[in-house]
């Protein structure tokens, strides 16, 4: 994922910043404590595709 791309993508529910995590293909939203998969290049911008996040998830994801 580009960081033009990046830029432009914003979470579905409170419009806040996504982070990149390449290691796993998602796309994180911390305020909504949410991790949306990226396939074939496609970020899956719907909550019912996405991965709730514990504390400890949180916690690995770079700021």
């Amino acid at each position: 994922m580009d960081e033009r791309t990046l830029a432009l993508l914003a979470c579905p529910l409170c419009k806040g910043r996504l982070v990149w995590l390449p290691a796993s293909k998602e796309l994180v939203c911390r305020g909504d404590r949410l991790a949306f998969p990226v396939r074939n290049e496609i970020p899956i911008l719907l909550t019912s595709e996405a991965r709730q996040l514990s504390t400890q998830d949180l916690e690995q994801i770079p700021k």
